[in-house]
């Protein structure tokens, strides 16, 4: 539940014109928005549209009704009725008497006869339809008390369709018509009671401001709770409470009489692309925003349920009451001079003689469709009253309204949409850069791989090349070895065929002499066998020596076929190395065009290396800049703790600015008394919202594990002014935020931590969807144990109010039970100070009446959880010691238990019959009075007790 005039405001582009259902068209001219609108119809009147009348946006009104009722029936005089009806020509007779009528026509005239649904139709549908195309509507139901108003505007028809009124109704067509991916709509729901804007359904909030805006002239409520829908079921919850909470009494003229004017406020927000698909309108903006822009259409539709006129003499009320229809009757008639003014083209308007004109004043002289149905009643005795009242509608349709289109760039979807495209482009730009750097680490690699072989190639051929070398030269050297020896061999034999050829002269000669000199023989016999000798020792030589030359032969033909061999694997070597060092040639020459490509390619990753270095400077310059906002940011916070220490010194006796008066963790007295504190907080609020605008909510929820305390402790401030508003409760939970508040509760045993940790789940606890996970986290557990660690009353009101709030949801009762919380709740009423016990109550009294309501529909049985755990014997004790609005809780919770059988016995032991009936007797309140009064006629054991 967020407080909160309404949703953030964004620039806006104003049409004037009447929408599709009014008959008029819109201008393509777009009017800048001014200071203050114009009150007064002659300045703000529309133009003629083309096909459609000049009074297409005047106030349209319809008069209807009411039955007789017992009272009239009985009532006897010379005729029935003062008032007849001519709904075919939409007019209306007045009779005075038998001799003189009036005649009046209205927009539409409705029998006692005409349904809930034909009054819808005619009446506030229109408006519904052109409040869904983005322009403002007002639906309002005026007349005396007791005709009927509250049963046309305000009727739930829960369990009969057919007696639905026009809130239900209005919400079932928007609801349908809304499509909840795109679209949002929320409702405020108030009463102006004694001159003093209420919130109906916060209870707590009274005397809520009225603010005009400077600029636009709008109207809001800050402070008022808007609460987002979604179902007809969740409509039918929050109208109910409150109707609760309104203010009505009997009096003679209605049992039911309400004595507070009740606005409905219905905020809308559409998807201005999507409704402008075949419309006209998108042209009229294609000159000021682009066709890429997200626009949204924002409007607002008032159902107005204003109290009955009435005559003090005739109503019979007496005491506060008489006070009551004093400023009932003092704001009704500061509208009539309004209505009368604007009927009458004055030049002032009286909107500020009462609160009640300037709510309405965009209504009647404004920006808004309108719609009025005035309810009367038959009954001559009422004659005066219902003349004035046909008045007021015969004034009303003399005013006309300038209605405006009001069409704003959807910033948030915009944000979500660059943010978006930003992570993509971010993740590209990082695949590309991890792709760019593994394509450079296998070129480094095949690289590296490529010098290793050719390195290794390059050794093994210089290593071949050299060996061959070595053989080569071993080889040259034998062959020469071989050479030389082969040439002392051939000299060698030379000489010894020299000799042998001389030795066969010397034989020959010889031979001859001994022929010549046969005489001589005798004398050389002995010389001849001595030369035979010789010549044996010689053909012995010769022999040898032959034999020497054919092993010299053999050997050298063998060293011939060694050095032929030789010669040919040398050739052969020498092929080989010629092969080889084609290869290499070759190798080398494809190496040389490798490397040339891979410096090529080194090269452009080079260039790629300076072009990615560029933005990765770049980039890390804005990183820079951002640490540097973040840091001022940071620091901002930090200078937030002095320039709000007078606050948080008010903070330990008030409400801490950070609780959201939703979670009820204030007081009416308290609050009608401290103006400027609340100024104060707004002021840091307001502060607070644009620090996490700016942030983020991941950077402030990172700054909750900050080691600086103070850091820390602002930080816990921040979230829990954050979680005070609705549309960040779900982002707080989603984001870690409530998992980071529990693990403070649990770790830390700082006060000041426990108590601003507390007011922040405290707030997070106002949202139905957060509750269950705050039980299934063990939140109830951690607050109790806090609760029991701790006497500082502040921080005590704070963890009494979170497990109050828990106790709102039946679903939760069995697991708050287990956990300790309602041990916790009433084990804290040892503290003694009046706004803990205040919670504690407030505590006691939800738990109360949703159990209560849980047993009548048949849910659960058995004795109430509270009565186990000792509350009963607590409220019979102390049901009157303590302030009005403790003593208020008390009685209800009393009532609602005393509602359930099965406590009966528990009830009548611990004295409570008194207490019913005290109750039933003395209690301002009427519906403590109506319960208690139920309980002791429906139970006989009360019964007989009372006896």
């Amino acid at each position: 539940m967020a407080t909160g005039g309404g949703w953030a405001p964004a620039r806006s582009v104003e049409r004037h014109g009447a929408p599709r259902g009014g008959g008029g068209t819109r201008s393509k001219s777009v009017a800048p928005c001014p200071r203050r609108p114009s009150p007064s119809p002659a300045r703000s009147r529309p133009a003629p549209d083309n096909g459609g009348s000049a009074d297409s946006c005047r106030v349209r009104v319809a008069i209807r009704l009411r039955p007789k009722n017992s009272e009239d029936l009985a009532y006897g005089s010379d005729f029935d009725s003062c008032v007849e009806l001519q709904p075919e020509s939409k007019r209306l007779k007045l009779k005075k008497n038998n001799w003189i009528c009036e005649s009046y026509k209205f927009d539409e005239v409705f029998s006692e006869n005409a349904s809930q649904k034909r009054v819808y139709e005619v009446v506030a549908k229109p408006v519904v339809e052109s409040v869904l195309e983005g322009y403002n509507g007002t639906v309002m139901a005026y007349g005396q008390t007791g005709t009927g108003k509250t049963y046309t505007v305000g009727r739930l028809g829960k369990d009969d369709p057919s007696e639905r009124g026009i809130m239900v109704r209005a919400l079932e067509h928007i609801l349908s018509s809304m499509s909840f991916e795109t679209d949002r709509v929320a409702i405020s729901y108030l009463q102006l009671y004694l001159e003093s804007v209420q919130d109906l359904l916060d209870p707590e909030k009274t005397n809520i401001p009225i603010v005009e805006d400077a600029k636009t002239g709008e109207i809001s409520l800050p402070g008022a709770s808007i609460v987002e829908i979604k179902d007809l079921e969740h409509v039918f919850h929050l109208l109910q409470i409150g109707e609760a909470n309104r203010h009505a009494a009997n009096t003679k003229m209605n049992t039911e009489s309400s004595r507070s004017h009740a606005i409905l406020i219905i905020h809308l927000q559409r998807s201005s692309r999507i409704k402008e698909e075949n419309s006209s309108l998108s042209n009229d903006t294609h000159d000021i925003f682009p066709d890429d822009l997200p626009l949204v259409l924002k409007s607002k539709l008032l159902i107005v349920d204003l109290a009955g006129s009435e005559r003090i003499d005739k109503s019979g009320s007496e005491g506060h009451m008489i006070e009551e229809a004093k400023f009932i009757n003092l704001s009704l008639t500061s509208l009539g001079k309004c209505i009368n003014a604007l009927a009458e083209n004055s030049p002032h308007i009286p909107t500020r003689d009462s609160k009640l004109t300037r709510i309405l004043r965009d209504s009647f002289g404004g920006t808004a469709r309108t719609s009025l149905v005035v309810t009367i009643g038959p009954s001559s005795r009422h004659y005066s009253e219902t003349s004035s009242t046909i008045m007021f509608g015969q004034r009303a349709m003399k005013v006309v309204n300038t209605i405006k289109l009001k069409e704003e760039v959807d910033y948030e979807t915009l944000y979500k949409k660059v943010e978006r495209e930003v992570d993509q482009l971010t993740s590209e730009m990082e695949r590309q850069q991890k792709l760019m750097k593994n394509e450079k680490m296998q070129l480094d690699k095949k690289l590296k791989e490529s010098e290793g072989s050719f390195h290794d190639l390059r050794m093994t051929s210089n290593i071949r090349i050299e060996n061959l070398e070595k053989e080569k030269c071993q080889l040259e050297s034998a062959v020469k070895t071989l050479m030389r020896d082969l040439e002392e061999e051939r000299g060698q034999n030379n000489l010894l065929s020299e000799q042998i050829a001389e030795l066969e002269k010397l034989v020959n000669e010889n031979k001859q002499q001994q022929l010549e000199n046969l005489s001589r023989m005798k004398i050389f016999t002995d010389t001849t066998k001595e030369h035979e000798k010789e010549m044996e020792e010689l053909l012995r030589q010769l022999q040898e020596e032959r034999r020497c030359s054919s092993s010299l032969k053999d050997r050298m033909s063998v060293l011939q076929q060694e050095l032929c061999d030789a010669q040919s694997s040398t050739q052969l070597q020498e092929s080989m190395a010629h092969e080889l060092e084609k290869k290499l040639t070759k190798v080398t020459e494809e190496f040389t065009s490798q490397v040339q490509s891979l410096k090529e390619k080194i090269s452009e990753l080079i260039s790629e290396k300076e072009v990615i270095y560029e933005e990765l400077k770049s980039t890390q310059e804005k990183v820079q800049q951002e640490m540097l906002h973040r840091q001022g940011l940071e620091d901002q916070i930090l200078r937030l703790k002095w320039s709000t220490s007078d606050i948080c010194a008010e903070e330990s006796k008030t409400s801490y600015g950070m609780v959201r008066s939703g979670s009820g963790l204030g007081n009416a007295a308290f609050v009608s008394k401290s103006g400027k504190i609340r100024e104060a907080l707004s002021g840091q609020r307001g502060t607070i919202s644009k620090i996490f605008e700016e942030v983020g909510l991941p950077n402030v929820l990172a700054l909750l594990k900050s080691e600086d305390l103070d850091v820390q402790i602002h930080a816990v401030k921040v979230v829990a002014n954050l979680a005070a508003e609705d549309i960040n409760q779900e982002r707080i939970v989603e984001e870690g935020g409530l998992d980071a508040l529990l693990s403070l509760l649990e770790t830390s045993e700082n006060t000041t931590i426990h108590r601003v940790t507390a007011g922040a789940v405290a707030n997070l606890a106002m949202n139905g969807s957060n509750q269950g996970v705050i039980m299934n986290k063990g939140g109830a557990r951690l607050l109790a144990n806090v609760a029991s660690k701790t006497e500082d009353p502040q921080t005590l009101r704070l963890v009494a109010g979170a497990i109050a709030n828990l106790c709102g949801n039946e679903k939760l009762h069995l697991m708050l039970k287990r956990d300790g919380g309602i041990k916790a709740l009433l084990g804290m009423v040892r503290s003694g100070h009046a706004e803990v016990i205040a919670q504690i109550a407030r505590g006691i009294a939800n738990f109360a009446k949703c159990e209560s309501r849980v047993i009548s529909q048949g849910h659960r049985k058995g004795r109430s959880l509270l009565i186990e755990d000792g509350v009963l014997t607590w409220m019979v004790a102390n049901s009157t010691r303590f302030s009005h609005s403790t003593t208020r809780h008390i009685e209800l919770a009393f009532c609602h238990l005393a509602q359930n059988e099965d406590n009966t016995c528990d009830i009548i032991a611990s004295g409570g019959i008194k207490e019913l009936l005290r109750i039933s007797r003395e209690s301002p309140r009427d519906d403590a009075r109506n319960l208690a009064k139920m309980a002791l006629d429906s139970n006989p054991a009360f019964l007989r007790e009372v006896q």
